[in-house]
Parts: structure tokens; C-alpha cells; sequence
């Protein structure tokens, strides 16, 4: 040991006795900084400018330092197979050029002590560029609000390793010629071969796991968000250690006059047995995991891994069917299976026999939004599968044909997409991709399909039909099928949890047991059949949502009644200069807000619930249920068209009409608007009249009574015995339709609303709850004039004192 740290010390010392260490220290440095204090300052100004951009920093400590696009690990790591080989070429390279390797052969030292004191060297040096980072995670502590350090040290020990990694290569490959640049430009290829080793021969099974395993491509990644794992801290020991066997066995080579197959035959065996112990160590049920996140972001929910962990010992089985001719076919591919795999990761981690299957198919495709046959006229679907398989190398016959894939099993119910069966004890679910930017399940929708499995009984929402109510199977912009039986939907009750079906009060009895009944817009009266059926329910304590619209007063107020609840006449309505009045942005209350913690974030409880067309709720408590509003418009921007109020002593005023023709507006001296109501397709002006109360300032108007606020939702509550029953009423229904989830302004607000309404109905078991904690690290504690100084600090000065050391130590060393 001590000749490998004499030696250690001897390369040391040339190495910073010459300019390359000390320019490539002061260019790391500058490169780190540059980063460092551009991504601090654009956050910095951001949080300086204010407004609804706060609501985008998040995660500040990822986003600085581990964003693999322009964090500061993420920008050197791509960089960094610059610098190693510069200070690599020369370890060995230099010793043949120069002829003292001789002299090392012939001394008592041995050819491992030579080659693990340079490579100690290497490690050490590597240490100073991690020191280098260093200086900026210390930076980041103090620079971010509650900074995950955790995730800092992570991501450092990943940049280190790569630094070992890259140094035994360098070190390798100095050892094959006596030509420095040769040897970096070496390092270069063998770099760039092991980055892309991972993308070759991924079509077939075996030799695919054993090149993903070489490949140093994403090697990282988990570090950077702070995962480490022992696959990936082994993976950089076995390539370290492989690199470094093979400098030792050709340095020995060059004294030994054994046969070449003798000399091969060792590095074969280290290759196999590197490649040996990384396969059984990147087995899941080999591998440990340290989430060293703040919040636990790498690792399941505690919700999540109860779950799993109700499966035991059992075997679970996943086959993934891939259908050719869909748009997500993709996700089956062999040559995306590691992909697929690394997916699953999160869930293998705490059940590692997770059985995988794979069947590759085709057949017509439902889902794609268009007609296939349209752009292949006169082909069949035979002939299109030939033509595009063709054109990607892809042999036909590895894909089942419709006939083959009819008799294992009926996927037209799942539209041909591709789709996971899950099996566990002979029950079978299928588990689905969604159409959004998403695409793969959640924890929250895996977890929902895992119970299907451990459970006989879903919770179930049973709608009510027969007088008109939306349909929970149609697709029209008034029925319910995207919120409750849309597969390709993730918001969908199907995908959350619940089971759906529905129910003629007139021909069927209420089933036993469900979780909540509704009743949604219902267009004629109810029977006396179906009331007194209704009656019974509630008086048994049932949870029932209700959900009406203007219009429908008549219908729904005799059942209201019941819970002191009473539908206003009129509807309600909102000017605006985008919208059509009868868009009401209503706004989530407390209550409301406390039924998922989905809705309890800053970017979600401020946004509204677009109602379009609602009628205004009255309510009282003299019906034994606890009332509380759910959805409440905002105070003065919301008028009801149907209230009047002929008692009020009204005088004339100026009028002005609405742009969009939905109202018109007053103008007063005090300085206060009020929108009136017009008939519709009336384009006169109506002179309104006003009447001042002068004790309040406030002025009202004929027709209009919008200085106030409205009640668009409820929720009630009352014991029946040893449960609370829970009823939700609502003075809309289409907030819930297929056409108040298409748009994208709505959704953000509205179907997670609508989630969290079953949710509370079905008292929080579904959907399961898979949320994290919000993270802290959401400022930063800097300024942009601070942001100025620290650049002159880190870019100009620190680099110009490495610089004048630098020269200062290399002035006096050659003097001597």
C-alpha cells in the first residue's frame, strides 16, 4: 500500500506541475458557475416579478442543480467527457513514450501497485472537481429555501462515480500507445461506445439486458433525483474495476511471451464475469434502494405500498398486449422493454416476482382518432400491416394475427389498445394507458387496479335513469361517459377505483350496498314509484348526489324539500368579454377544498369551477342535515336572471349595453356597475332604474341582484344510526358532462372537483390516496442584485485566485 500512494503522490504531483490540471480546474469552475448563477437568476427574477409565475417554482433544488437539461449536474455531466481524457492520455502513455515504463518493469514494484497508484491518483483528482461542485451545493444550502441537501448528495455521488468510471477508461486506453493524443481521442470512442452499447441488439432477450446493463447512458439519472441503488452504484465499480483489470493484464503482457487465445482468454473472463455479476445484482430482488429525497419522491406512497403489500407472497402476472396498428404500440416493443421494465421499477422495488409477459398483436384499431383505412384505400388490413412492417424491418411474423389473438382473448372492449392484464388468484383487471401528456398510469390509477385484485367489492356509483338524466354511456357533450366509463380517460371512476351501472327507479329496485346513487338532470317528474323508492333510500341513510339545471326547478324542488334545499327560479349569469354569460366561474370553498388534497394546492384552490348554466341554491337547516356550500360565486359578478324585486324604490339612470348581447350594464355616480338582464334577442336598450341605499352605498337594480353571493353546490350531512350518511346538490349538472371536461380551461378545476366529490361520497377510500407533500424548496433566499454580486464572486474572482495560485506554484516550480 504504501508504493501505490507514493506513486499516487508522484503522479499528483505532475500533474499539477503542469498547466492542463490547473486550466481544466479554472474551466470547470468557470462552466459550473456560469450555470449556477443563471439558473439562480432566473429564478430570482421571477420571484421578483411576482404573480401567478410563483406558482411554477417548484422544486427549485432539482431544477438548479439536477434538471439533466440545463441543471448544473445535468450540464457538466454532458460536458465532462471532455476533460478526463486530457488528463488521462499521459499516465501511461507518457511512461512508454519517455521509456521508463522499462525502469518499471525492472524495479521490485508490481504492475497492479503501478497501475492502482495512477488510477488513486485519478480518484483523487476527481475529488477536486467534486470539491469544485461543492462549492456550489454549499452555495445552493443557503441560496434555496429548504434546499433538499439530500438530493444534492446524491446527485454529487453520482457525479463522482462517473468521474471513476471515466478515469479507468482513460487510463485503459493511455496504456495501448505511446501517443498521448491518440489516447485521448481513444478515450473519446470508448466513451461514446459505451453511451450507445445500450441501444444495440435490444430485440432480443438475453443480450438485451446484458448491453442495457454496459450501457453508461442514464447511468445517473436515478442519483440526480436522488435514488441511489445498488445496481447503479455496482455498475460503476464493475466498469471501474473491469477497465482497470484490463491495464493490468496488458501491462503484464508486454513482459509475458505467452500465446495471444491466453491473453484474450483473460479478458473474456472479465468481461463475463462483470457482466455476470451485473445481471444478478440488476435482479429486483437484489437490489437496495436509498431515497434520499425530502419528500420521498422516488419511492411509493405509504398508501400505495400497503397495497402492494397485501398481495404477500403470491405470484402477480402482468401481460402487456401491444396492438400494431395503435398509437401506444410502442410500449410493448422489445426494443423498448427495458423502458417498460424501469416503469414498473417503482412497484418491483417492493413486490421484485412481479411475473412480466409480453404478447405482440394486430388488429383494428379504435382509438386512434381516425379512420386507418382512409389513407391505405383498397388495402387491407393484412396489406397495411405488410406495408409499414416493411418499411420498419419489423418480421410479420413475430405479430399474432386477429384470429390468433381472438382465441387467447376479446380486447375489442379495451378498443385493441394496448393494455396490461394484471392476474393475481385467477382474477384478472386490466390496468390502461390515458390519452394526455401522461399517458402511463399513476400511482393513484395501478393502485385502483391492484385493488381490483385483493378485493371482491368495488365501491359502486349507481345513476338513475328513465325521465331523460345524462347517460353514463354515450359520448355526447350533455352525457356522463367521459367522467364515469371512458377507458382512454385517467379521471374516469372506472380507472379510479369505483365501479359504474345505472338504475330505472320505475322498473328496478335501489341495489344494496353501493356507495353513493345520483341523480343528474332528470328532464321529466319523477314517478310517485320512483319518489317513494327515493324516500326510502334516504331515509336509510343512503349517499345521493343530485344535480339539476334552470329550468328543471319544477322537477327537483319537491325532492329538494326534502333536505331544506331549494332551487332558485332563474339562472344565474356572469358577464364577461370572453365568455357567454351563462359561463359562472365559481370558486371552490373550504369544505370543498377538504375533500382531496388534489384541490388543497396553491395552483388548484384559487381556480374556478365553470358551471355552464346554473341555477342558485336556498337552503335552510330545519331538515335535520348539516348544510355547507361547496361552489359559491364571486361577490357582485354574478346576477340571477329570473329575480325580482318590484317593491324597490328604483329611479332612472344611464344605461350602456353589454358587447355580447347577454345584458346590460348601469353606470352611477358612485361608481358602481351592475348588470342587468335583457330578453333575449332584444338589441334596444333598456332604460334601468336604481334606487341608492345610502347608508350601505350600494345600488339595485330592476331585474338584477347580483350584490351578493351564490350557492351553486352543497354538501349535507346528518347520523342515521352508526353512519353518516353524505348528499351533494348541485344547481348543474353540466360541469360533470362530456363537453365541461373537453376543454381544456376546465379541466385543471373541474375534474379534479368532480373526483374529489365521489371521493367524499364514498368516505376518501377511492381514489386512493397517493399524494406527496408539497415541496419547500419553492424560493430562493437571493435577490437579483445579490445574484450580481455572487456572479462576479464565482465567475471572475474565484477562477482568477485559482489562476494566480496556479501560476504562482508552476513560476516556482520550474525555477527550481
Amino acid at each position: 500500500m504504501k508504493l501505490i500512494f507514493k506513486i499516487a503522490k508522484t503522479e499528483l504531483r505532475n500533474l499539477f506541475y503542469s498547466p492542463i490540471a490547473w486550466f481544466l480546474t479554472i474551466a470547470f469552475l468557470v462552466e459550473c458557475a456560469i450555470t449556477y448563477t443563471s439558473n439562480i437568476h432566473n429564478y430570482a427574477v421571477t420571484q421578483e416579478m411576482g404573480g401567478i409565475n410563483l406558482l411554477y417554482m417548484k422544486n427549485l433544488t432539482y431544477q438548479i442543480f439536477d434538471n439533466p437539461y440545463d441543471g448544473l449536474f445535468g450540464s457538466v455531466m454532458r460536458n465532462l467527457y471532455l476533460y478526463i481524457p486530457l488528463l488521462t492520455m499521459g499516465l501511461i502513455s507518457r511512461e512508454i513514450n519517455g521509456g521508463t515504463i522499462s525502469l518499471l518493469y525492472s524495479s521490485p514494484v508490481k504492475v497492479r501497485e503501478i497501475v492502482f497508484g495512477k488510477y488513486l491518483a485519478m480518484m483523487i483528482y476527481s475529488l477536486v472537481l467534486v470539491v469544485v461542485v461543492g462549492i456550489f451545493i454549499t452555495a445552493g444550502i443557503f441560496d434555496i429555501k429548504s434546499a433538499d441537501y439530500g438530493m444534492l448528495l446524491s446527485a454529487a455521488l453520482g457525479f463522482y462515480l462517473l468521474l471513476c468510471v471515466y478515469a479507468a477508461i482513460g487510463l485503459f486506453m493511455s496504456c495501448l500507445t505511446s501517443y498521448q493524443v491518440v489516447a485521448a481521442v481513444s478515450t473519446f470512442v470508448m466513451i461514446g461506445i459505451l453511451s450507445y452499447i445500450g441501444k444495440l441488439w435490444q430485440g432480443i432477450d438475453f443480450i438485451r439486458d446484458l448491453t442495457y446493463f454496459l450501457s453508461l447512458n442514464g447511468r445517473t439519472q436515478h442519483m440526480l433525483l436522488g435514488l441511489i441503488t445498488t445496481k447503479d452504484v455496482l455498475y460503476f465499480v464493475l466498469i471501474a474495476a473491469m477497465f482497470i483489470a484490463f491495464t493490468i493484464f496488458k501491462l503484464k503482457s508486454g513482459r509475458e511471451t505467452k500465446p495471444w487465445y491466453i491473453k484474450a482468454s483473460r479478458y473474456i473472463v472479465i468481461i463475463i464475469v462483470a457482466l455476470f455479476i451485473g445481471y444478478i445484482s440488476s435482479r429486483p430482488a437484489f437490489i437496495g434502494y436509498w431515497d434520499t429525497t425530502a419528500s420521498k419522491f422516488n419511492t411509493l406512497t405509504p398508501n400505495a405500498q400497503q397495497v402492494i403489500k397485501e398481495f404477500g407472497d403470491a405470484p402477480l402476472e402482468v401481460t402487456a398486449y401491444s396492438n400494431y396498428l395503435d398509437n401506444y404500440y410502442y410500449f410493448g416493443e422489445p426494443e423498448q422493454r427495458n423502458e417498460y421494465l424501469s416503469r414498473w421499477e417503482l412497484y418491483t422495488r417492493f413486490k421484485p416476482d412481479i411475473d412480466f409477459h409480453y404478447v405482440r398483436y394486430y388488429d383494428s384499431a379504435y382509438a386512434n382518432g381516425y379512420n386507418m383505412f382512409q389513407f391505405y384505400k383498397g388495402k387491407t388490413m393484412s396489406q397495411i400491416v405488410d406495408q409499414r412492417a416493411k418499411a420498419e424491418g419489423l418480421d410479420v411474423s413475430e405479430l399474432k394475427t386477429p384470429d390468433q389473438i381472438h382465441k387467447m382473448i376479446d380486447l375489442k372492449p379495451e378498443n385493441n389498445r394496448f393494455v396490461m392484464q394484471l392476474k393475481y388468484k385467477g382474477k384478472t383487471t386490466f390496468l390502461r394507458v390515458f390519452n394526455d401528456q401522461m399517458v402511463w398510469p399513476s400511482e393513484t390509477e395501478v393502485s385502483a387496479a391492484f385493488k381490483r385484485l385483493l378485493q371482491n367489492k368495488m365501491p359502486k356509483i349507481v345513476f338513475v335513469t328513465g325521465n331523460g338524466e345524462r347517460n353514463i354511456d354515450k359520448k355526447g357533450d350533455r352525457q356522463y361517459k367521459t367522467i364515469t366509463s371512458e377507458k382512454t380517460f385517467r379521471y374516469a371512476l372506472i380507472n379510479q377505483g369505483f365501479d359504474v351501472d345505472s338504475v330505472s327507479l320505475d322498473t328496478q329496485a335501489i341495489p344494496d350496498s353501493i356507495a353513493a346513487l345520483v341523480i343528474a338532470d332528470p328532464i321529466s317528474n319523477l314517478s310517485p314509484g320512483a319518489m317513494d323508492k327515493l324516500q326510502k333510500y334516504i331515509s336509510a341513510g343512503g349517499n345521493l348526489m343530485i344535480m339539476g339545471e334552470p329550468g328543471r326547478q319544477e322537477i327537483l324542488n319537491p325532492l329538494l324539500k326534502t333536505f331544506g334545499v331549494q332551487m332558485e327560479n332563474g339562472m344565474l349569469e356572469q358577464p364577461s368579454e370572453d365568455y357567454a354569460p351563462m359561463l359562472v366561474q365559481a370558486h371552490l370553498t373550504k369544505t370543498a377544498i377538504s375533500f382531496s388534497k388534489a384541490l388543497d394546492k396553491p395552483s388548484v384552490d384559487t381556480l374556478p369551477v365553470l358551471m355552464n348554466g346554473t341555477a342558485a341554491l336556498s337552503f335552510s337547516d330545519t331538515a335535520g342535515f348539516k348544510l355547507e356550500s361547496l361552489l359559491q360565486t364571486e361577490t357582485g359578478k354574478v346576477h340571477n336572471t329570473m329575480a325580482r324585486n318590484p317593491d324597490l324604490d328604483l329611479v332612472s339612470s344611464d344605461t350602456v349595453s353589454d358587447a355580447n348581447g347577454g345584458g346590460m350594464y348601469a353606470s352611477f355616480g358612485g361608481g358602481v356597475a351592475m348588470a342587468v338582464a335583457m330578453p333575449a334577442g332584444n338589441s334596444e336598450p333598456h332604460k334601468a332604474k336604481a334606487a341608492k341605499n345610502k347608508k350601505a352605498n350600494v345600488v339595485l337594480i330592476k331585474g338584477a341582484t347580483n350584490i351578493k353571493t351564490y350557492t351553486t353546490a352543497l354538501a349535507l350531512t346528518r347520523q342515521v344510526g352508526a353512519k353518516q350518511q353524505r348528499i351533494i346538490i348541485s344547481g348543474d349538472a353540466d360541469f360533470m358532462s362530456n363537453a365541461g371536461l373537453s376543454s381544456r380551461s376546465m379541466q385543471t378545476a373541474n375534474f379534479l372537483y368532480n373526483t374529489a366529490l365521489f371521493s367524499w361520497l364514498d368516505n376518501g377510500q377511492f381514489p386512493i390516496d397517493t399524494s406527496r407533500p408539497d415541496a419547500k424548496d419553492t424560493r430562493v433566499t437571493v435577490s437579483t442584485d445579490h445574484v450580481a454580486v455572487l456572479k462576479i464572486i464565482y465567475i471572475w474572482l474565484l477562477p482568477a485566485i485559482l489562476l494566480i495560485f496556479g501560476t504562482v506554484l508552476l513560476i516556482r516550480r520550474k525555477r527550481k
